[in-house]
C-alpha cells in the first residue's frame, strides 16, 4: 500500500519561503498526476495546485505567482516551492492525486506551514 510522506513545513515570517516535498513508499506509487492540498483550522481541505502527467499545472488564484509545483520523476518526488508567504497560507499541507485525475492514495500526515505576520 502506498504511504505518502510530506515534509519541509515550518514556521516562517510573512514574505518568507518554504519548499515542501512529497515522497512515497509502495511500488504502485506514481507522481505523474500529483497535487498539493491544504487544510486550515476550521476549513475544508482545498486543492492548491496540481501537475498532470503531461506537465500542465494549475494553481489556486490566491497562490498564483507565488507557489510552484514540480516533480522529479527519477526520485519519484513532488515539490511545492512557496514564496512570498502570507499568514493566510497557514495550514497543514498534503500531497495526493488531484481531484478528477485518478483514485487518491491514503492521506499522509501532512506538513504544517505556519506564517507569522
Amino acid at each position: 500500500q502506498v504511504q505518502l510522506v510530506e515534509s519541509g513545513g515550518g514556521l516562517v515570517q510573512a514574505g518568507g519561503s518554504l519548499r515542501l516535498s512529497c515522497a512515497a513508499s509502495g511500488s504502485s506509487f506514481s507522481i505523474n498526476n500529483m497535487g498539493w492540498y491544504r487544510q486550515a483550522p476550521g476549513k475544508q481541505r482545498e486543492l492548491v495546485t496540481a501537475i498532470t502527467a503531461s506537465g500542465r499545472t494549475k494553481y489556486l488564484d490566491s497562490v498564483k505567482g507565488r507557489f510552484t509545483i514540480s516533480r522529479d520523476n527519477a526520485k519519484n518526488t513532488a515539490y511545492l516551492q512557496m514564496n512570498s508567504l502570507k499568514p493566510e497560507d497557514t495550514a497543514v499541507y498534503y500531497c495526493n492525486v488531484p481531484i478528477g485525475l485518478g483514485a487518491r492514495y491514503p492521506w499522509g500526515q501532512g506538513t504544517q506551514v505556519t506564517v507569522s505576520s
